[in-house]
């Protein structure tokens, strides 16, 4: 699709051969309090998410596409609408570049504008809306500086927990931003 490529990365759907990388992604756990996820995810579950995939987002209210750069074609991040409301034209949005190498790059904020045209033009989506934890100042950067608004802030919304010898419990606000198409 066109509408989907930009000058250094396009966004593409979800391949079988992705497997390993969303394994990858899905059980690191620096990266889990941003799914809420605590449990890792075997391989069978990824290829299976995967064959299902190509399901319409007005039937499971979720589209998953890879961020790959324009250049090479490798995959550098992923990009998530979520809790799509077909009634209130309303989606979340996620982002996530793997490599904190490819971070900083313009990856992301081409990314978000991609999906941002896309959500208007394809889906006819209002508004997307993204949480962002307080102190994770890159993706505030990021949202920010395309556009997105603080609504709001979820005080102590977030359970962080670290294991190991010295098990540690925190909570972290989260941030509300939306943006109106």
């Amino acid at each position: 699709m066109v509408s989907l490529k930009g000058n250094i990365v396009f966004l593409r759907a979800l391949e079988p051969e992705d497997l390993v990388t969303i394994h990858r992604i899905e059980n690191d756990e620096r990266l889990w309090h941003v799914s809420e996820t605590i449990t890792p995810f075997s391989l069978y579950v990824i290829k299976e998410y995967l064959a299902n995939a190509h399901r319409d987002i007005y039937e499971v209210k979720q589209l998953r596409l890879a961020i790959c750069e324009v250049t090479s074609g490798d995959l550098v991040g992923l990009i998530d609408l979520f809790d799509f409301d077909p009634h209130n034209l309303r989606a979340g949005l996620g982002i996530l570049i793997e490599e904190e190498d490819n971070r900083g790059k313009g990856f992301g904020k081409e990314a978000l504008q991609l999906i941002l045209a896309y959500c208007r033009s394809h889906l006819k989506i209002h508004q997307v809306y993204a949480n962002i934890l307080e102190d994770n100042t890159s993706s505030i950067k990021l949202f920010t500086g395309i556009g997105f608004t603080e609504i709001g802030v979820k005080k102590e919304w977030r359970r962080l927990t670290r294991g190991g010898d010295s098990f540690r419990e925190s909570f972290k606000n989260e941030i509300l931003f939306q943006y109106i198409i």
